[in-house]
């Protein structure tokens, strides 16, 4: 009874790996075992996540972000100037730090200040507005999300290419959260108070250390020499690896290992299923020519990274997958599951009020999923 109370403990915290490795276990019957099995993942898209997890999370681990996040807020005097600040850094950092990284960094930081700026009323929109940002801003760039990452990869699209595909989305999405903020009702901010009572608009932070700040962003320049294909993948993880365990080997408890297995299940149902030819020529016949609708409808059920993965194996058309899946992030709270972080983080302060979370968060997707479908149906005419 108390290993099946695991085992279920464990579907629900990790649900995609757990179908992922069902989906692998059930093909292999198929398909038996075999060392064509070592082909079937891409090993640089799951280097380039690993390390880019690495990065990210030493930036985390000296600062960076918090003091940021802290230094532009003393230029805040408005609730909707506060709103503002607070949306734009997970929309602008999701790009480079991914969605998830922005939304674990900002999300506590947001309710943090807005507590404190006794806003409590403003929680829900502005992080609703925050998941929102963070998954429509990480779309520009390859290492914005992880199936831009894999897309990317999978169909070696060119970085200028990718950019300039994702860029009107990205820009209209821009505009829309612009005037989801305007809408919000605007007050003058008083003066923040830490918990001593003292009165202040921004709380000190510790300068990160210069030393550590200048390795991690050479070793994010590392990554992106291999993003852009200059530097061979098994170099990067060479130089990662050897550099993080000098740096802080704690980090290496840092990276999402069950995100990567996840991967590693999807590629192997996928590569099973291209070596059944019945299977292999109707997904194919069924998902080529729509990969806009598809994209953005398993990314409801089975959320967009997965999606991304399963649709991938079956159509050579990058830019429509690209565009449904991304969009896809939008909608229900399981269609990106950087959504579900700020879900977690909201359910945990004080007097959180979930139902009336999952309402208007619902509210603001659903609007912003049809306005930029309805957007990129044009952009692939």
């Amino acid at each position: 009874m108390k290993y099946l109370r695991s085992i279920l403990t464990f579907f629900k915290k990790e649900t995609v790996l757990s179908i992922a490795a069902l989906l692998a276990f059930l093909s292999a019957f198929f398909v038996p075992p075999s060392a064509e099995y070592l082909s079937y993942p891409d090993y640089r898209v799951l280097a380039l996540l690993f390390c880019l997890m690495l990065v990210v999370a030493g930036l985390q681990s000296i600062g960076v972000f918090s003091y940021l996040g802290n230094l532009l807020l003393q230029k805040v005097h408005t609730t909707r100037q506060l709103a503002f600040l607070l949306t734009a850094l997970c929309f602008f950092s999701a790009m480079f730090i991914t969605n998830d990284v922005a939304l674990i960094t900002f999300v506590p930081f947001a309710a943090m200040i807005l507590t404190m700026a006794e806003q409590e009323k403003l929680l829900i929109p502005v992080i609703s507005l925050q998941t929102i940002a963070a998954n429509l801003g990480s779309m520009l760039t390859p290492i914005g999300n992880p199936q831009n990452l894999y897309l990317y990869s999978a169909f070696s699209v060119p970085v200028g290419t990718f950019l300039l595909d994702m860029l009107p989305l990205t820009a209209l999405s821009a505009i829309l959260l612009i005037v989801s903020i305007l809408l919000l009702k605007n007050h003058p901010l008083h003066a923040l108070s830490d918990p001593s009572g003292a009165s202040q608009t921004s709380f000190p932070q510790a300068v990160p250390d210069a030393k550590k700040l200048t390795a991690y962003l050479l070793l994010f320049g590392v990554c992106l020499l291999c993003v852009v294909r200059i530097l061979p993948w098994p170099v990067m993880l060479a130089v990662l690896v050897a550099a993080i365990f000098f740096l802080d080997r704690k980090l290496f408890q840092k990276a999402d290992y069950f995100l990567l297995l996840t991967f590693v299940c999807f590629f192997l149902f996928i590569g099973n299923m291209e070596r059944i030819p019945a299977i292999a020529d109707f997904l194919r016949s069924f998902i080529q020519g729509r990969e806009l609708p598809l994209g953005t409808l398993f990314s409801q059920i089975i959320s967009n990274v997965p999606a991304a993965i399963l649709l991938s194996g079956f159509t050579d058309a990058a830019k429509p997958l690209l565009y449904g899946v991304n969009i896809g992030g939008l909608g229900t709270l399981i269609a990106s599951l950087a959504s579900v972080i700020s879900y977690r983080i909201y359910g945990n302060q004080k007097y959180a009020s979930k139902g009336t979370y999952l309402k208007i968060f619902t509210l603001y997707n659903v609007i912003f999923l049809i306005i930029l479908y309805m957007a990129a149906l044009l952009l692939l005419q």
